[in-house]
């Protein structure tokens, strides 16, 4: 496959673009965690109730993954990539001005059905347009500036929301969508080995992609990732509000900096991956998000914090390496196993900010661990089983 010219500009700039166009996406989907006391507040509404904040985007995310596949794989990559970005700023600025939490909560899912335009596209964009032993490093860079969106999203919330009110921090969003856009549109070059394929042509590859076992397995094991790590840092908020802590919506924010680790851990996971595999990579970063996450039931607040530390970092790393195993696992139509990839995985999202919470108003912080580590070991009994002989190969 073709490389970009090493001598440009936009050459050299194309991996950290990338990663600029995966931390934009991220900043959008998470944005509300930070907020959901303050929210339950201002609307008087319940911990599960306002948690539809965080669910209805990544709900959006999952139906709409597939069908941003199809549309990819027929109509090319960086326009919907841009275009998906630019469009992200619009229900920011709805959010900014609603007067109910339902509608707060539709805008949301607005955002929702356009974040897979970047996400599932810029997947298949780089596989496409670099060389084989180049995509798993490039993908954990894609993967790194996903995190740090997914921090920024937070931190940004937390911080404008605490000196100027929550609504503000959908401001600086939108403005912080139309930048990168921007930024991508002159940058990234045009896509030179992307082939047409028509929603006729799909059905077959879709149908192909059903019966994969590699790749059906790398979905349920996403589906459980996003499960245990949305659940986790959804009920860590209204844990830490409450008393002894009582943080606020800013010193919330601050403790998603504990996402800053996945810049760190999550670029040499391709690495490991090229040395170990993809099911022994895998395998262990679940047990070490395990026992970051049972590391939070301890009382004392930095205990918590050094917990969701390493239990995410382990996501992260898991993370990566499951996309990794995605791009392996088909040879055709890789918008389309993205696209199912990132039903899987956002879904797996969606459930576990509602269902969790109900385990949270039950019995409190406890129970949403218990079901971490449950879905967790889950995750790696799928990899354990089915990813084996495609690991090893």
């Amino acid at each position: 496959m073709a490389n970009p010219p090493e001598s440009s500009t936009a050459s050299r700039a194309f991996l950290p673009v990338l990663a600029l166009v995966g931390c934009g996406a991220f900043l959008n989907v998470y944005t509300t965690q930070a907020l959901l006391p303050e929210l339950s507040r201002e609307f008087a509404a319940s911990s599960v109730v306002t948690s539809v904040t965080v669910s209805a985007t990544t709900l959006a995310m999952a139906l709409c993954a597939p069908l941003v596949g199809l549309l990819a794989d027929a109509t090319g990559r960086k326009r919907l990539m841009v275009g998906a970005l630019l469009l992200l700023a619009l229900p920011c600025l709805l959010i900014a001005r609603t007067d109910s939490l339902g509608h707060l909560i539709l805008w949301r899912f607005m955002q929702g059905l356009l974040i897979p335009g970047v996400m599932v596209v810029t997947t298949a964009y780089v596989a496409e347009e670099l060389p084989a032993p180049r995509v798993p490093a490039a993908l954990a860079l894609y993967i790194t500036g996903t995190v740090v969106g997914g921090f920024g999203g937070r931190f940004i919330s937390g911080l404008v929301a605490q000196a100027y009110g929550w609504r503000e921090a959908f401001h600086v969003i939108a403005v912080s969508n139309v930048l990168i856009a921007l930024v991508a549109w002159v940058v990234l070059p045009r896509a030179k080995n992307f082939v047409p394929q028509s929603a006729v042509q799909a059905l077959p590859t879709l149908t192909g992609h059903l019966r994969n076992p590699a790749l059906l397995a790398a979905c349920a094991v996403g589906f459980a990732l996003l499960f245990a790590l949305v659940a986790a840092f959804t009920y860590v908020n209204y844990h830490l509000a409450a008393a002894p802590y009582r943080l606020t919506s800013a010193a919330l924010g601050a403790v998603f900096t504990v996402y800053l680790l996945g810049v760190i851990v999550t670029p040499p996971s391709g690495r490991l991956v090229a040395r170990f595999g993809y099911r022994r990579v895998l395998l262990g970063a679940l047990a070490l998000s395990a026992l970051g996450f049972a590391a939070t039931l301890a009382a004392p607040l930095p205990l918590i914090i050094l917990g969701l530390a390493v239990g995410s970092s382990g996501i992260f790393i898991a993370q990566a390496t499951t996309t990794g195993y995605v791009a392996a696992s088909v040879r055709s139509g890789r918008s389309l196993a993205s696209g199912l990839y990132n039903l899987a995985y956002y879904a797996g999202g969606a459930l576990g900010a509602v269902l969790v919470g109900l385990a949270y108003a039950a019995s409190g912080w406890p129970a949403v661990v218990a079901s971490v580590l449950a879905t967790l070991a889950l995750a790696a009994a799928i990899a354990a089983f089915a990813w084996e002989k495609r690991a090893e190969a």
